[in-house]
């Protein structure tokens, strides 16, 4: 019993211990945005300071915050919904219709998040040029879309396995169609993993930052471009460049927090039978 409590003392602690290491930097960015510039880049770090709002209100009137949050909101919410209307049948088809491409099909979909960005850089900037797509939250929304269809689908593939193909044999013995199976069985029975990979899928399009900086200006910069103009060429400040930081990752880190439950079920759905 004593080495029972032991061992679970010990891993308690290593539990903490590992989350206070991995949530320190979003803390120190978070008393940072609080400090002033010299306090900011002081050598011997402040731990004990007189907070300030100067940063938050030097960022808003230097950039509308609001401008660059819808952005990011409509990008986000956007394209993880076209993703899922094209990643549904796409999963459900895979999962339930296997061919002997299918695996070698979904190895090739998972090798396209391999590719550096920059790899395509010339040739996506051309197409989005010649369609006018530059600087624009239709361009971004499908772009976004694209990039995060392989994890989807893979993700929703490996959620709709786990349904019993027996299910969707009885409703198709009844008459119903393919898109009555996918809409009234298999979505809802599906329906943590759905929603975990519409979170991740939410998340992954909230922070891209490399796209956001190459194919916008101004009218649809998100926020990751937001925080990206407080380094000029005049030199960093940290502390404005903090505050930036924190209200660009607070609306993600909240939507996190609040579907912590959700996300959890959603990734081990199925795990245990």
């Amino acid at each position: 019993m004593r080495n029972y409590l032991h061992h679970k003392l010990a891993i308690t602690a290593l539990g903490w211990t590992a989350a206070l290491l991995l949530s320190f930097p979003v803390l120190w960015l978070v008393l940072t945005s609080f400090k002033t510039e010299t306090e900011a880049i002081s050598r011997v770090p402040h731990l004990f300071f007189h907070p300030t709002l100067e940063n938050y209100i030097a960022v808003q009137e230097r950039a509308s915050y609001m401008h660059f949050a819808a952005n990011s909101a409509i990008i986000s919410l956007g394209s993880t919904v076209l993703a899922l209307a094209l990643a549904i049948p796409c999963a459900y088809s895979l999962a339930f219709f296997p061919t002997r491409r299918t695996r070698d099909t979904l190895l090739w979909m998972l090798s396209t998040k391999m590719m550096p960005s920059v790899g395509v850089l010339v040739p996506v900037y051309l197409i989005f040029r010649q369609t006018g797509l530059l600087d624009t939250r239709t361009g971004l929304l499908l772009l976004n879309t694209l990039i995060n269809l392989p994890m989807v689908v893979w993700m929703l593939h490996t959620f709709f396995r786990e349904v019993p193909r027996e299910i969707l044999e009885a409703a198709r013995m009844d008459g119903a169609s393919a898109l009555r199976e996918v809409s009234d069985l298999l979505v809802p029975l599906s329906l943590p993993g759905v929603l975990s990979t519409s979170l991740l899928a939410v998340i992954l399009a909230w922070n891209e930052a490399f796209w956001s900086l190459t194919l916008t200006a101004a009218k649809a910069a998100p926020l990751t471009a937001f925080i990206a103009s407080f380094s000029s060429p005049e030199g960093l400040f940290y502390a404005k460049l903090s505050a930036a930081s924190t209200l660009a990752i607070a609306p993600i880190v909240l939507l996190g927090w609040l579907t912590q439950k959700q996300l959890v079920r959603g990734l081990t759905f199925g795990a245990v039978k």
